[in-house]
């Protein structure tokens, strides 16, 4: 069968090309993808290189297909798992495998990163053996498919939670996650990742009791504002107060004040800026733990840090990429009860056509999760500018009138039309 994909051959070197895929082994599984969600470390990915962690082989000679957030329907299903999977099947994928090497050590393995024949950014794939045997082959049990491409990032944020820890004097034993009813700053919090972590804390029963999240741009403040509101929050017991940042001689001082006074038991930190960064650092109160949420590309990437209160104040720091499978497997049960709607994640449409370009570019791009439909071939659109384009433009004139009935989010209609009227890659 032949695919249509963007792969990478070298340093912001991808390409859309079409190619056969092997007929599949009794160990694989063919499928088609519909959507993507182009993630900030497939522009690292493509920043990199070859010198990215996660690829394994020459891309000069075997180019890897990328995306990792991705969702679709299994197409057909080799011999050995046949008692597991079947044709029609929709599906999503934890793409951090952790797959064990010939020493029994995990690798970095990952569809997105390491493999030839799988990657969300393609009309169809070969699922390896090792995702199944990793069970990171997850079914999908939904009306739409864009949901399923925000499982991945909204899997971070619930892995992130899990990893905070705290400690009891005299004791070795860590309590994992933050304080129930504690103090949480989520710091530079409002782009698509931060706003996952306010719909997660204020949503999942291990909740602050405060929520503090700040920026220094208030148009993104205030979208936070109007999708998660202050008010909505209360109902779920968490106070929610949004900060603007930006000019304040001493912001510490300003969210103590905001805190009661008091420090804070959690600090999670979404961008990676020293000044954020060591600010996160002084916000921390007895026992506190900062997660530094965002992944630099700078290798030297640093920032100074109170190792007194390391010491004396029991000052704890952790780091999470990515989540595992029991993180996604809640992310989809959460999704599905209604009690996480992450489609506010999504700012921008396009199609495999646009894959390339936005990834490269996708630091100087305004906005959330840019949201890819692999076989449609549509420029990267803002749903903002959907009625603009819709004056010259029938499809997105209907898109512009759908989203108009969903708050101006991308919604299950919109998707629905979209699949049923664009234009074929």
């Amino acid at each position: 069968m032949k695919t249509k994909a963007v792969r990478l051959y070298g340093v912001n070197d991808l390409r859309l090309e079409e190619f056969e895929l092997p007929a599949i082994r009794d160990d694989e599984i063919l499928a088609k993808i519909v959507s993507d969600s182009i993630c900030m470390s497939s522009h690292k990915l493509a920043m990199q290189g070859a010198a990215h962690k996660r690829i394994r082989h020459d891309l000069t000679k075997n180019p890897v297909i990328i995306g990792h957030e991705f969702c679709g329907v299994i197409e057909q299903v080799g011999a050995a798992w046949a008692h597991k999977f079947k044709a029609g099947d929709q599906f999503a994928i934890q793409s951090a495998l952790n797959y064990p090497d010939a020493e029994g050590k995990p690798t970095l393995w990952a569809p997105g990163y390491s493999y030839e024949y799988i990657g969300g950014d393609a009309t169809y794939v070969i699922i390896p053996k090792e995702v199944m045997e990793m069970d990171c082959l997850l079914r999908y049990k939904a009306d739409n498919f864009y949901l399923g491409s925000l499982a991945e990032p909204v899997s971070c944020v619930v892995g992130a939670f899990h990893a905070q820890y705290h400690t009891t004097n005299g004791s070795y034993v860590h309590d994992m996650g933050i304080v129930p009813g504690g103090s949480l700053a989520l710091l530079a919090g409002v782009g698509p990742m931060g706003l996952g972590a306010i719909d997660y804390a204020i949503h999942n029963p291990r909740k602050p009791g405060r929520l503090v999240v700040t920026d220094i741009d208030q148009a993104r403040l205030d979208r936070a504002a109007q999708l998660l509101p202050v008010e909505a929050a209360k109902k779920h017991g968490v106070e929610l107060c949004y900060v603007n940042t930006a000019g304040m001689a001493d912001p510490a001082s300003r969210l103590r004040e905001i805190n009661g006074g008091a420090l804070f038991d959690d600090v999670f930190v979404f961008a990676p800026v020293k000044p954020v960064l060591e600010l996160g650092d002084a916000l921390l109160g007895r026992d506190g733990c900062l997660n530094f949420f965002a992944g630099p590309t700078d290798t030297g990437f640093s920032a100074n840090f109170n190792f007194y209160n390391v010491h004396y104040e029991s000052h704890h720091i952790v780091g999470t990429s990515g989540g595992n499978t029991d993180d996604m497997n809640e992310s989809l049960a959460m999704m599905a009860r209604g009690e996480l709607n992450p489609v506010f994640m999504v700012t921008h449409v396009g199609g495999l056509n646009a894959v390339a370009q936005t990834t490269i570019d996708l630091d100087k791009i305004p906005g959330g999760k840019k949201l890819i439909y692999t076989h449609k071939n549509l420029e990267l659109t803002a749903i903002a500018d959907f009625a603009e384009k819709g004056k010259s433009n029938p499809l997105f004139a209907e898109l512009a009138r759908i989203c108009a009935r969903h708050r101006n989010l991308w919604n299950r209609e919109a998707e629905e039309y979209l699949l049923a009227h664009g234009e074929e890659i």
